[in-house]
């Protein structure tokens, strides 16, 4: 997103600058009063998960009831996009009611898609009270595929994304490592959104994603551990199937993001323009 938006900046003005600040990664575009911010969250609601650098941990805990101390950095925004899928792809989650280290702390291991659920309505609860209806538009990206089970697309049983050079060329294809369960429950809490007066737009990614089984780094990319002489035997042991180089398939989701704002503002410009 902000190569699209640095590529419309004419050469005689400056470029974007960056300022990083902990969670929040800040773009900015002075000549035109302008930012992309990017805040670290990857469950929306608190975890201890949510170090931007140390966030791997064996055991995951998120407080469902607990947003604020995200939340308090997407108040005024003209625009919001969220999305969080693959840190809750789990079969149950440990959910903590209380405060991080608190002795009474009530710790409970929910089954999905229920954990995901009551995160999503705090998150929905924090934006109905907080958001400028009149100025803010809100996105929620849907799940990104992965790609780690090659017998899905009919290729070699044992296998993943790892050497892969084409796109899934059977229609409709749809893998296992995306869970509609899950989508349900995200348009669920939408639509109840919207039937209390705050329009929420999915922008649904998945489908023209799944295909794309061959456009994950694979092993191009950084190690943050070293490899051991097994792995570097074995290049499917350690293929990252998850994330997606770049440039690729994200620069598909920028430019349907930017359709649909650029579509909403005229909307909006269109509809000030018969209210005269």
């Amino acid at each position: 997103m902000v190569c699209l938006v640095e590529s419309a900046i004419p050469p005689n003005l400056k470029s974007m600058s960056a300022k990083h600040n902990n969670s929040l990664l800040i773009f900015k575009a002075s000549e035109y009063n302008a930012t992309i911010e990017y805040y670290w969250a990857p469950l929306l609601v608190e975890s201890n998960s949510d170090d931007p650098v140390n966030h791997r941990v064996p055991d995951r805990i998120v407080r469902v009831q607990a947003i604020e101390k995200h939340a308090r950095h997407w108040s005024n925004a003209d625009i919001l996009v969220f999305d969080s899928y693959l840190w809750w792809r789990r079969s149950q989650m440990k959910v903590l009611w209380g405060s991080f280290g608190s002795p009474d702390g009530i710790y409970k291991d929910v089954m999905m898609p229920r954990a995901y659920e009551m995160a999503l309505n705090t998150w929905s609860d924090w934006l109905e009270v907080h958001v400028n209806r009149s100025k803010t538009q809100v996105f929620f990206v849907s799940m990104s595929p992965t790609h780690e089970r090659a017998e899905e697309w009919d290729g070699e049983e044992g296998q993943n994304c790892y050497a892969e050079t084409e796109p899934i060329a059977k229609e409709g294809y749809w893998g296992s490592g995306s869970d509609p369960g899950m989508m349900r429950v995200v348009e669920s809490v939408v639509d109840q959104l919207k039937a209390r007066g705050l329009g929420v737009q999915i922008l649904n990614i998945t489908q023209l994603s799944e295909y794309r089984k061959e456009a994950h780094p694979s092993v191009h990319r950084q190690q943050w551990e070293p490899l051991t002489e097994e792995q570097k035997a074995k290049p499917i042991s350690y293929a990252d199937c998850f994330h997606w180089c770049l440039p690729g398939v994200p620069d598909v989701w920028n430019e349907l993001l930017y359709a649909h704002i650029f579509h909403n503002r005229t909307q909006r410009l269109e509809n000030r323009v018969d209210g005269l």
